[in-house]
């Protein structure tokens, strides 16, 4: 364990077992909630369970423990809808600053991809649980049906639907890294030199820019669409008020994004979708709830 070693109780085969797949289970928790915040109050929860649980009688233990952390997170994702209601302004996922190795694995990527947890967030509970055990992680049916309380023939078919709802809204042809860092780029320069051409040559002509604030920075209300708005926007050098601004490129949420520092603080995070080379969605993450993990990397693994 990381941030709650102190809360594992007496050390024994149930603590070392815990251990040893704790960023498994980060990972399932934060993919079904798009909240670190959360995904660790789900691990708390789900080590109290498993300190009670007779290992005797525990077959295999990865997967006893991915079905706590799934129910445990399908509770909290239930809590997290009706939170989101009364949310002020749009709701981006909490944001990571990931390992690079995450990277290599680009099916992991994506998964934690800002772009495909704003997808996972169009689905029912279910429907998410169901689709990030079975397409990420690889479950079976069986496993994923004693996880979310379903039949195996139900799961099969909540699958289907879910993967047929996350394949008509994933970012469609291929991008490669490069492309993502160039249009990063383009907006780091933008910031620091207030040249936008480059910036606008790779912005797609139905963009859609999201920022979230929460209701405790300043950020944009709703969503802002179509490159002619966004250029409005950029134009508006809405930066410039601030005196010492700082751009650096990092890992986020395993691809390349950009960390904003004010006066050497961290003010936000921004994220991008790049299809076909132009940037289809922006997401400016400046929430500071969201940005707590943004002064340490996170492990997510399968």
């Amino acid at each position: 364990m990381t941030d709650h070693d102190e809360h594992a109780g007496p050390p024994g085969s149930a603590t070392q077992a815990f251990v040893a797949h704790r960023n498994l289970l980060f990972t399932v928790a934060y993919e079904m909630l798009g909240s670190a915040a959360d995904a660790e109050d789900v691990l708390q929860e789900t080590w109290l369970r498993w300190a009670d649980v007779d290992l005797a009688a525990v077959r295999e233990e990865r997967a006893y423990l991915v079905r706590i952390v799934t129910r445990q997170a399908l509770d909290r994702l239930r809590a997290l809808g009706r939170r989101k209601e009364s949310y002020v302004g749009p709701w981006l996922p909490e944001p990571l600053l990931t390992t690079p190795d995450v990277a290599e694995d680009v099916e992991l990527a994506e998964s934690v991809s800002m772009a495909m947890l704003l997808v996972l967030e169009t689905l029912q509970p279910a429907e998410r649980a169901v689709f990030v055990l079975r397409e990420v992680f690889e479950l079976d049916y069986d496993e994923i049906a004693e996880a979310v309380g379903r039949s195996p023939s139900a799961v099969r078919q909540i699958a289907y639907r879910a993967r047929a709802h996350v394949a008509a809204r994933r970012p469609r042809g291929s991008t490669s890294p490069a492309e993502t860092r160039a249009a990063l780029l383009a907006f780091q320069r933008a910031v620091e030199t207030g040249e936008l051409q480059s910036l606008l040559d790779v912005l797609a002509p139905d963009i859609v820019a999201l920022s979230d604030g929460g209701g405790l920075r300043h950020a944009l209300l709703r969503p802002v669409v179509g490159i002619d708005n966004v250029a409005r926007l950029l134009a508006a050098g809405w930066w410039k008020h601030d005196a010492d601004r700082s751009v650096e490129l990092v890992q986020i949420n395993g691809g390349p994004g950009l960390l904003v520092r004010i006066d050497g603080e961290i003010d936000g995070v921004v994220a991008v979708r790049v299809e076909n080379g132009y940037v289809t969605g922006a997401y400016h993450v400046r929430n500071p709830d969201k940005l707590a993990r943004m002064g340490r990397e996170t492990t997510v693994t399968r």
